[in-house]
């Protein structure tokens, strides 16, 4: 009876605290026609203190969504444009020798902002990769002997073109499996599409106000994770996760040849994470096993190892979510 209603007090305290979310969707719907995943992905990497890898073609609001996010934040905003010419250096800073003084001082680099888009983030080659990674894992960066903690909240969105991939450095599976979701944005509907159009034509483009600081959004998080989570989700969470490991366990014997690893424990983590953040923007002070499902795909579709069996029969990840999902029992 008590956990009732302790669940009934949470649920109550987290309607409360959630009411910013409605207002960042009002806001960001002025700019944004559609791709309501795309802004829902971007809040639970925001309330969850994790990164995000988008899949799209170009021209699909990637660049105008964060850089809203941040104006409604009040949040400083950094787009990199990663080329094959680029640096460590252009993406941290460097040590500049001033002859005046007679001495170097740090020129910190565009990763000195709370939103990041790092643009195409496979035309740049893995020593810049891994520079911005581990910018993303430790939050601070080392110039010369100076360590500098980055701003909090600090989010990194990265993006990389499905299409082309001529001139491209992939991203390692083990840099890839430190975003917390991969998020593939497809084309807006007709009726979306019509509205972009009349808006481009008149040259109507409203600009979201800031109703959010930086400061909420840190708080929010201690909120998020007070959200309450059932065993019977976390025993859900881990049966998905480790049917992608041993899939014959779960009946699923046909994906045994055709998964060459299965996701790691950050998989688990980030599910558990991600699904307390979805329930918090839907304004919910408990997981269900829908929370779950809503985030799986995106926590889930890059940290599926596929063999060469899954590509000859044009399986794909999220073929096998899919499967999963329609196999395990929901609790």
């Amino acid at each position: 009876m008590n956990e009732t209603i302790d669940i009934k007090e949470l649920n109550e305290r987290i309607s409360r605290e959630s009411s910013f979310v409605d207002l960042i969707n009002q806001e960001i719907s002025k700019v944004i026609v559609g791709q309501q995943h795309l802004i829902d992905s971007m809040l639970i990497g925001l309330l969850s203190d994790g990164h995000i890898l988008i899949e799209g073609v170009p021209g699909l609001a990637k660049t105008l969504s964060i850089s809203s996010l941040a104006a409604i934040i009040t949040a400083k905003f950094n787009r990199i444009q990663f080329t094959p010419d680029l640096l460590p250096a252009d993406l941290l800073g460097t040590m500049i020798y001033s002859q005046k003084k007679e001495e170097f001082f740090v020129r910190k680099g565009p990763v000195f902002a709370n939103f990041i888009l790092a643009d195409e983030i496979n035309r740049a080659p893995a020593k810049v990769q891994s520079a911005l990674l581990e910018s993303m894992q430790e939050r601070q960066v080392t110039i010369g002997t100076e360590t500098f903690r980055l701003d909090d909240p600090f989010l990194v969105m990265a993006t990389q073109n499905p299409i082309e991939q001529e001139g491209t450095y992939p991203l390692p599976e083990a840099q890839v499996d430190r975003f917390m979701l991969k998020v593939v944005i497809t084309y807006p509907k007709k009726t979306e599409e019509a509205l972009i159009m009349r808006q481009n034509l008149d040259g109507e483009f409203p600009a979201p106000s800031a109703v959010v600081s930086p400061k909420e959004i840190i708080r929010a998080r201690s909120v998020v994770r007070d959200i309450y989570i059932d065993e019977k989700i976390e025993k859900y969470i881990l049966d998905i996760v480790f049917s992608t490991r041993t899939p014959a366990e779960y009946g699923l014997n046909r994906f045994e040849a055709m998964i060459n690893y299965g996701a790691s424990p950050r998989a688990s983590i980030n599910l558990a994470r991600a699904a307390k953040a979805y329930a918090f923007i839907n304004h919910r002070g408990y997981v269900i096993p829908e929370d779950v499902r809503a985030v799986c795909y995106d926590v889930m579709r890059h940290r599926i190892g596929l063999s060469y069996e899954a590509e000859a029969e044009n399986i794909v990840s999220e073929d096998i979510i899919t499967e999963i999902l329609n196999t395990i029992e929901v609790p």
